[in-house]
């Protein structure tokens, strides 16, 4: 069941991306001095220096230290803190996660239905309810809201970061060009819960609805349902790849008859040794891949 909400919670760990920038810097301070000043919290801040540092300090934290961790950063340091979170709640001594958006995409966050305004987000932080989160673990590697292979993740694996930190989400238009221009990849072998294989051009396993901010591919998929949704992409091409690209833009891609939902508890891919799966938005596997739901959940505030 979910913590009930109204709780002041008042001693916070805060795990900062500090790459996000100084407009994104200036929103975290923002919410760190209402915490503060309206609900009389004791912040720690740390800031990471490099990739898998929120995981390890997330790891670290001492029990009864803190109610609860944020992690203030884009989706990937926000996957890195629930991969340091959940190893917790797999040894029984879960602490909640709570989030403030500084990312490109933030999908976790819409998903959540976060306030925008640093007012709504500490108040979310400070008395929010805990909602159960069941993750889905790659390779033993735990993601909160997708994990796919083929052209999305290929995207991911190469997209420049500098152009990121420039133009945002548009990185992701060039490089989704670049990589369709140069083609490969696939095809992959999709088996859902020990069934028959099944062919695919890309796949997305999904554990929330929102993808790549508020685009929906898996309209039934929440994060509190302990169900995978196993989204297929059947057909080949570029061409095809335009399209369901075009789907997914205008709303329309479950529509398409050669689009598949299936709910799943247990997903294997297979497919060219070593091509990338992304989780949440970053590289967490390579080919062959096992995608299963995490023995544990994870309680994240929410409004």
């Amino acid at each position: 069941m979910p913590e009930p909400a109204g709780v002041p919670r008042r001693r916070f760990l805060v795990i900062h991306n500090p790459v996000a920038g100084p407009r994104r810097a200036r929103r975290l301070r923002a919410v760190l001095a209402v915490l503060e000043q309206r609900y009389g919290a004791a912040v720690t801040l740390q800031a990471t220096g490099g990739r898998g540092d929120a995981e390890a300090m997330a790891r670290a934290v001492a029990p009864g230290a803190f109610d609860a961790v944020i992690a203030a950063g884009g989706d990937g340091t926000i996957n890195e803190v629930v991969n340091g979170l959940g190893a917790r709640g797999a040894e029984g001594a879960a602490i909640p996660l709570g989030v403030v958006p500084l990312g490109t995409a933030n999908v976790l966050a819409h998903e959540l239905g976060l306030p925008p305004d640093a007012e709504g987000t500490a108040r979310v932080l400070a008395e929010g309810r805990a909602l159960p989160v069941h993750l889905g673990v790659a390779n033993g590697r735990a993601f909160a809201m997708m994990a796919g292979a083929g052209l999305d993740a290929r995207v991911v694996e190469r997209v420049d970061p500098r152009l990121k930190r420039l133009i945002g989400k548009g990185a992701y238009a060039v490089e989704t060009l670049a990589r369709l221009a140069a083609g490969g990849g696939g095809p992959y072998r999709v088996t859902v819960d020990g069934g028959e294989p099944v062919e695919a051009a890309s796949v997305i396993v999904a554990k929330g609805h929102f993808y790549g901010g508020r685009f929906v591919c898996a309209p039934d998929a929440r994060l509190t349902d302990p169900r995978l949704h196993v989204c297929l992409f059947s057909k080949a091409g570029r061409g095809n790849a335009l399209r369901y690209i075009w789907g997914v833009t205008a709303g329309r891609l479950p529509r398409f008859p050669d689009y598949r939902i299936l709910p799943a508890r247990r997903v294997v891919v297979e497919g060219p040794a070593g091509d990338p799966v992304q989780g949440d938005g970053d590289v967490i596997a390579r080919l062959p891949v096992d995608i299963a739901l995490a023995p544990w959940v994870l309680p994240v505030l929410a409004p």
